[in-house]
């Protein structure tokens, strides 16, 4: 390879690490966004196992992006042959890694669907508008999403403050504006004056499902993407390290 061929790649490979490196944090944020947000769909599933490990594992992986990014700039920019090899395996791993979690996920998709149906069924017949925490962030799915229940309205008539009160109650977040009723409120249960509640039919497991439908192209061309980003980071390094016939240490800053 030509010297200036060893510079372009040297540089492009460093632009590459950094993007890598953005990209680390931006995993990791979103990790710890889902460990610590109150106030969304994620929150409503806080006591899913799956939900936390899965929160766990983006901070971890966001977090070795991150340190492999600037391994990778460091061995680019210096051409150093055993931290460019180190980043390969590491994104090589990750690559393998993302793969296999994507298959389990499929795969379980099931016995994930049919846990977040039990935390919602549950949420909703212990719901009381008191919590501030996960009842809020059901209320803000079904107002945001314009829907009630988890499968429709019926499923709050399992709620226990529903049913042992003496008036007809209804959620206020599933109330439809368009239909006459009660003032709007955000959270907590409005009193029924008409036969019928006025709330939304649908219920939100169809608006998830629809969402994640309108979104399926988006979302798997960022994971496309990644992988494409990741299979040129490994070609790169690996004809960079190929270049270098001796590694010059002196060239790294003392510090």
């Amino acid at each position: 390879m030509s010297k200036g061929c060893i510079t372009v790649t040297k540089y492009f490979l460093f632009l590459f690490n950094l993007l890598f490196f953005i990209f680390g944090a931006l995993i990791m944020g979103f990790g710890l966004w889902i460990l610590f947000d109150k106030e969304s769909f994620i929150a409503v599933l806080e006591s899913s196992d799956t939900v936390k490990v899965a929160s766990y594992i983006l901070i971890g992986v966001g977090s070795l992006t991150m340190a492999m990014g600037f391994f990778g700039c460091i061995g680019a920019i210096y051409e150093i042959r055993c931290l460019l090899g180190l980043y390969f395996t590491c994104l090589l791993l990750i690559l393998i890694a993302q793969v296999t979690a994507a298959v389990l996920i499929y795969i379980q998709r099931d016995p994930l669907k049919h846990e977040m149906s039990v935390i919602i069924r549950g949420l909703i017949v212990n719901y009381s508008g008191q919590n501030k925490t996960t009842e809020h962030a059901w209320d803000f799915v079904q107002r945001t999403m314009k829907c009630c229940g988890w499968t429709g309205p019926g499923n709050w008539s399992e709620n226990i403050s529903i049913k042992n009160s003496t008036q007809k109650l209804y959620s206020c977040s599933c109330r439809n504006d368009t239909m006459p009723g009660t003032d709007m409120k955000e959270f907590g249960l409005c009193k029924q004056l008409s036969e019928q509640p006025p709330v939304f039919e649908m219920g939100c497991i169809t608006s998830v499902e629809k969402w994640l439908l309108d979104n399926c192209g988006i979302i798997l061309g960022i994971c496309i993407g990644v992988a494409v980003l990741q299979l040129l980071g490994m070609i790169l390094s690996m004809c960079l390290c190929k270049s270098v016939v001796q590694e010059d240490y002196t060239k790294v800053p003392k510090y």
